[in-house]
C-alpha cells in the first residue's frame, strides 16, 4: 500500500511524499510521484495532513478489577478515534495492581486479544516490593511508576523517601525509568470540608506540594543515578530547577497533560468536578509559564493522563470539590486540543508532531519503531484536518463513561483515518471490526 500527501509531518520538516509501505512496516518515504500502479494507493487530500500515530504513554484503563470504570476495548477505541495508535497503561487503578509479576500477568490476560491499538505496560513500585521489580522488568514493563502522596486506592501505596532509598539503587542497576506523581503530603491540606467552588479545591493542594516533591526527586535521581520523569506536570515554579537538574546532567525529565495547557483555574465553574484532577489545574499564568517550559525543551512530551471513573463518583449532582474523584478523561481529544492552543501562540506542527509522538516513543524506547515516519518504522499514521474546526459532545466520544470537561468545548483539528501498521482501524466515525492491537512488552 502506498498513502501520499502534500502535507506529511516527517522529521523536522513537512512536505509532500509518498509512503510505501509493506508487512506493516514503513519500507520507503519517496517522491510524491514515486508510486507502482500495481499496488494500493491511499489518496490524501490537500488540505490535509498525514503525521505519525500518536503516542500515549499515560492511561488508566483500570483492566482488570475496575473494568466499570474504563476497560481496554473502550479506551483502546477511543484512542484509535483520536489517532493514538500506541499506548501506555498505567499499574493501577486495577486490582491487582501491577506491583508484581502476578499482577503483571493478570492485566495481559485481560488486554490480549481486546486492544485496537498497540499497548505497553508500566509496573509500580510500592512499599515493600522492590524484589517483584526486575522479574517485573524481565517480562517486560516499559518502566516504573510511585505516587510520594496518597493515590486514592488502598492497593497502590505511595512511598516515602525511605522506601526510595530502597527500590532506587535497583532501579539504577536495572536502568529502568522511574515515573513519579510529584506531590508531597506535607503542603495538602486535608479535611472533611465539603466545597462547590474550585478555589478551596486548588488551595487545597498548593504548588508547593509539587516543588517540594520535585526537588526530592532531583536529589535522589542525583545520588543514585537513576532515570526519573516526572509525570503530569502542573506546577510551572519547578520548570526552573528541572532546566538546571537537566544542565547539570541530572537524569530527569517531565511531562504534562492537555487540561492544564488548555483550562485555566479562574474559569473553572462552580460545582463542575468534571475538571477535577490531581495535581489540579491551576491559573493562567501557571498555563503560559507551562508552555515556555515545552518551548525550551525543559518539558518534553505532552500526555494525556486519561483517567476516568463512573459518573457517579464525580458528584455532579452536588459539585464537591473535595470529596469527587480526582481523575480527566481525554484519551480522544489529545491531538485537537494540544493543535488548538499549540497554534494560537505560534507553534508548528513539527512541535505537536514532537511532543504528542516521538518524544513519548523515546521515553519508553519505542523510538525505533514507533512516533515518526520512517523506513522501518511501524506503519502507524494518523489522517487529520487541522483546520476544520467542532464542538466536542461528549456522548460523542468511545471511553466509557461520557464525562469531559472538554465537553461544549471549540477546537480545531478532526481526525479523519488511523492505521496501525498499515491496517486502517479507524475512518471517519467507523472501526475495524476485530482489534488488532499487539502487546508492547519491552525487549531486553
Amino acid at each position: 500500500m502506498i498513502i501520499r500527501a502534500q502535507r506529511v509531518v516527517l522529521s523536522g520538516e513537512i512536505g509532500s511524499c509518498s509512503i510505501h509501505i509493506r508487512d506493516g512496516r514503513i519500507v520507503d518515504v519517496a517522491g510524491y510521484d514515486e508510486v507502482a500502479r500495481d499496488g494500493e494507493i491511499v489518496e490524501v487530500d490537500d488540505e490535509s495532513v498525514v503525521m505519525p500515530g500518536l503516542v500515549d504513554t499515560h492511561v488508566h484503563i483500570n483492566s482488570p478489577g475496575r473494568t466499570e470504570w474504563e476497560g481496554f476495548r473502550s479506551a483502546t477505541s477511543a484512542a484509535a478515534a483520536g489517532g493514538v495508535t500506541t499506548l501506555i497503561d498505567m499499574p493501577l487503578n486495577s486490582i491487582p495492581p501491577t506491583t508484581t509479576l502476578a499482577g503483571f500477568k493478570t492485566k495481559l490476560d485481560h488486554a490480549r486479544q481486546d486492544c485496537f491499538v498497540d499497548v505497553g505496560f508500566w509496573g509500580g513500585v510500592v512499599p515493600g516490593n522492590t524484589a517483584e521489580l526486575a522479574p517485573m522488568f524481565a517480562a517486560g514493563v516499559v518502566g516504573f511508576k510511585c505516587f510520594l502522596v496518597p493515590s486514592g486506592v488502598d492497593e497502590f501505596e505511595h512511598v516515602t523517601e525511605e522506601h526510595l532509598r530502597e527500590a532506587m539503587p535497583e532501579l539504577a542497576r536495572l536502568d529502568a525509568l522511574l515515573i513519579v506523581h510529584a506531590e508531597l503530603p506535607g503542603p495538602i491540606k486535608t479535611s472533611d470540608v465539603s466545597a462547590s467552588d474550585y478555589r478551596t479545591f486548588l488551595e487545597s493542594r498548593p504548588r508547593a506540594a509539587e516543588n517540594e516533591a520535585i526537588e526530592l526527586m532531583i536529589r535522589l535521581s542525583r545520588e543514585f543515578n537513576t532515570r526519573v520523569h516526572i509525570v503530569h506536570l502542573s506546577s510551572a515554579d519547578a520548570i526552573p530547577m528541572l532546566r538546571q537538574a537537566q544542565r547539570e546532567g541530572v537524569r530527569i525529565t517531565a511531562e504534562t497533560c492537555p487540561h492544564y495547557l488548555h483550562f485555566a483555574a479562574e474559569e473553572i465553574p462552580q460545582g463542575a468536578t468534571e475538571f477535577k484532577c490531581c495535581p489540579p489545574i491551576r491559573e493562567q499564568s501557571n498555563r503560559e509559564k507551562l508552555w515556555e517550559g515545552l518551548a525550551d525543551g525543559t518539558i518534553g512530551l505532552i500526555v494525556s493522563d486519561h483517567s476516568p471513573c463512573p459518573g457517579e463518583m464525580k458528584l455532579r449532582e452536588n459539585g464537591d470539590f473535595m470529596k469527587a474523584w480526582g481523575g480527566i478523561a481525554s484519551l480522544q481529544l489529545r491531538l485537537p486540543v494540544i493543535w488548538t492552543e499549540a497554534r494560537r501562540r505560534g507553534f508548528s506542527l513539527s512541535d505537536v508532531t514532537k511532543w504528542l509522538c516521538a518524544n513519548p516513543a523515546k521515553q519508553v524506547s519505542l523510538d525505533s519503531r514507533k512516533g515518526s515516519i520512517a523506513p522501518g518504522h511501524d506503519a502507524d499514521l494518523v489522517i487529520w484536518n487541522p483546520d476544520d474546526q467542532f464542538t466536542v459532545s461528549a456522548t460523542a466520544l468511545h471511553h466509557r463513561h461520557k464525562i469531559t470537561p472538554y465537553d461544549h468545548e471549540p477546537l480545531s483539528g478532526i481526525v479523519q483515518k488511523t492505521f496501525l501498521r498499515g491496517r486502517k482501524i479507524y475512518d471517519v466515525g467507523r472501526f475495524v471490526e476485530s482489534p488488532s492491537g499487539h502487546m508492547l512488552l519491552r525487549k531486553i
